[in-house]
């Protein structure tokens, strides 16, 4: 989806169109972080993950919008509901963006060009929103090819142009190349999908460890990951930005209990219980710090994941630290049928 949560804004509150709304942060400028942009506003240099601060000394005459995750979701919904009319292979990546395999091609179209097109022309119709698809033979294709025409663009990549379209691709924009990764790739002279093929399998690897086998591939085209729709679930994790910067861990417990209370919530609700607990904390300055904790048991309630963040959060120098972000999250769940094993049951005897 084209700028999806302003969007939705934008239709659903006539005065806001054509302005620059940003959804998140605050109309202060203090605290917060921009969920996402109208285009009005990306033109000032606005993007998503950028403190509301620097937003709105950009554009100082954006329009700050509260998000209403709950119409996003409803939205997204109705969106999948367009695309379950042409295939039920639908990968979703999040409220605004999917991976759907046509090989089954529910309306028997025959051409994936003319189902993206459709799909499009129904989003439009019936939702008032803009959509852009990218349309190849893989994941990893159609995903760079969905960001070429933004916004209500549609690109097709087909078989004889993929290696020729990946040499020139600059290597920040393959996946799994993050802002450090490009950055060595760089000083190593590694610019493109071009210089990426000059190396060996082996030289990729001994550079840049396991993912090298992947970016040996993915330069060539190669990339046989399948459109999962019922992908397992890995981790459930819940978030939360906070207006004024945390700086004692005595208010940084206080809100993550009220996240740990929101976790179990969910967890209880998906049925699931794991064993590693992890909390993420972003600093004032914007970097990332997770750390994590695992016990042998599965669990999902309040009490003990909050046992487990207090461990972590002792563990952890938060010393003249400004915390802008917490988050909770558990993973490493049980299995199907481990909650009716002898060690299972033995576990849990022991525990209670």
């Amino acid at each position: 989806m084209d700028a999806f949560y302003a969007s939705v804004e934008q239709r659903d509150f006539p005065e806001y169109r054509d302005q620059p709304i940003v959804v998140g942060g605050s109309p202060e400028g203090r605290g917060g972080v921009v969920a996402t942009a109208s285009y009005e506003a990306r033109r000032f240099g606005i993007r998503s993950a950028m403190s509301s601060k620097t937003a709105q000394r950009l554009c100082p005459q954006a329009i700050f919008v509260f998000p209403r995750f709950d119409v996003y979701k409803a939205v997204s919904r109705q969106i999948h509901q367009i695309f379950h009319r042409y295939t039920d292979l639908i990968e979703p990546l999040s409220l605004d963006e999917a991976y759907l395999d046509v090989t089954e091609d529910k309306q028997g179209i025959g051409y994936a060009m003319e189902i993206a097109t459709a799909i499009k022309q129904s989003i439009k119709e019936e939702l008032g929103l803009t959509a852009s698809a990218g349309v190849s033979v893989n994941k990893f294709v159609a995903k760079i090819a969905s960001d070429m025409e933004k916004p209500d663009g549609l690109t097709f990549i087909g078989p004889s142009k993929i290696e020729a379209f990946m040499e020139r691709l600059p290597v920040e924009k393959f996946y799994g190349v993050g802002k450090v990764t490009a950055a060595k790739m760089k000083k190593m002279g590694l610019h493109t999908g071009a210089d990426l093929k000059n190396l060996s399998e082996a030289e990729l690897i001994r550079h840049f460890g396991k993912p090298g086998k992947f970016y040996y591939q993915i330069v060539r085209g190669i990339d046989d990951r399948p459109v999962e729709p019922d992908r397992e679930t890995k981790s459930i994790s819940v978030e939360d930005t906070y207006q004024e910067d945390l700086t004692t861990k005595e208010s940084m417990l206080q809100e993550l209990e009220t996240l740990t209370e929101k976790l179990a919530d969910r967890l209880s609700r998906a049925g699931l219980k794991g064993r590693t607990v992890t909390v993420k904390f972003k600093f004032h300055d914007f970097v990332i710090n997770t750390r994590s904790h695992s016990l042998l048991t599965p669990f999902n309630d309040s009490i003990r994941i909050f046992d487990t963040v207090r461990i972590i959060l002792d563990k952890t120098d938060l010393t003249l630290k400004k915390v802008r972000l917490l988050g909770v999250g558990l993973s490493n769940f049980e299995s199907p049928g481990e909650q009716n094993s002898p060690a299972h049951q033995a576990n849990q005897l022991r525990l209670f």
